[in-house]
């Protein structure tokens, strides 16, 4: 399977769920002769299942996200990155963290109704709320679906404010809404770009834009006035920890506002994902590359301290700290946290009282 052109996906296999009695067991056999054939169904076809929750907007208790509230209109997510943190949450849907994740993906259609339903009933501080605390927003299946967009629309009637994360270019498809919500300081994107280099972008990231097109989103959203930060998420030991410093010099000139960093961590099933995809991808330095995330996390890859889980410690993690205080100093030296307008939301029943 190594440098297979036909393999589309960042998980290798399926793996078995963490909550079901049956497990699952590939044929090996069965594999090598699908590939053999030319029949790359199983590798390539994405389903698409149609759910109806109840609530859109969740609360987000972690501390060290960076974020209060979130929403997700997609479960599961095409972009297939080997290291992606949301995979565990597809086995609450009975599916599972590997290929599941990535070839079944869940469509909340009625997204645009629980967000209106949301912002009319909302009472309390407003505070932002982010598209794609789980999932990529702008997945492959957006440019069909258009449910971010259909978001987008309410987030300027109602003149709330909402952050948007993602590493796909389609972003750019929206300029005309988010230079609306952009005038009124109602928005903030965060561009995920965690190396320049195309070819490990292409392994470890299989379905996501180009690092090409990334920096092109990036310098046109900068050009159209939207605030854009970039994430380098998650920086990985022996992939591209290395990039520290010239990945920082190229978005501070694409113009960046900020640049942002996680360290990698492997949480549930992801291990067994990341582990077979390193092995896969990158035999010579696999072994290398996982005791290095291990000693950064305390022995422990999937680590959920709160406080060092996305930032790690030990030497390395003080090492990686320290590159980007040198980095952010030279590239970002009148970096002000980005604030959002939160005066302008009015929701149905503030407007009704205002009546009287």
């Amino acid at each position: 399977m190594k440098n297979n052109p036909k393999y589309f996906r960042g998980a290798r296999n399926h793996i078995n769920n963490t909550f079901s009695q049956l497990a699952y067991e590939e044929d090996p056999e069965f594999r090598e002769w699908s590939r053999l054939e030319g029949d790359d169904k199983n590798l390539s076809k994405t389903h698409c299942i149609t759910v109806f929750p109840k609530t859109i907007v969740n609360k987000v208790k972690s501390p060290d996200v960076g974020m209060d509230y979130s929403l997700n209109a997609y479960q599961g997510c095409e972009h297939g990155c080997a290291y992606c943190y949301a995979r565990p949450t597809h086995e609450y849907w009975g599916l599972d963290a590997g290929l599941d994740f990535e070839q079944t993906i869940l469509i909340k259609k009625n997204a645009d109704e629980l967000l209106t339903s949301y912002l009319k009933t909302f009472k309390g501080a407003v505070s932002a709320i982010t598209l794609s605390g789980n999932t990529d927003c702008y997945q492959p299946i957006e440019r069909k679906l258009e449910l971010t967009r259909q978001l987008l629309h309410i987030f300027l009637k109602y003149k709330y404010p909402v952050g948007i994360i993602t590493k796909n270019t389609m972003v750019l498809r929206d300029l005309d809404i988010l230079s609306q919500l952009s005038e009124l300081n109602l928005v903030h994107i965060y561009l995920s770009i965690n190396t320049l280099d195309e070819d490990l972008r292409r392994k470890m990231e299989p379905r996501t834009s180009s690092v090409k097109k990334r920096l092109y989103t990036l310098k046109t959203l900068t050009e159209h006035n939207i605030p854009t930060s970039v994430m380098m998420a998650p920086l990985i030991p022996g992939l591209n920890s290395h990039e520290i410093i010239s990945l920082c010099k190229e978005v501070s000139e694409q113009g960046a506002r900020y640049v942002s960093y996680t360290l990698v961590r492997l949480n549930g099933k992801t291990e067994i994902v990341f582990r077979d995809w390193l092995k896969d991808a990158y035999p010579d330095r696999a072994s290398r590359v996982w005791k290095q995330i291990e000693a950064a996390h305390g022995g422990r890859v999937g680590d959920s301290r709160f406080g060092t889980r996305m930032k790690g410690e030990g030497t390395f993690a003080t090492a990686i700290a320290q590159q980007f205080t040198v980095a952010r100093n030279r590239f970002f030296p009148n970096y002000e946290p980005f604030q959002f307008n939160t005066q302008l939301f009015r929701n149905q029943q503030t407007n009704q009282i205002s009546l009287f």
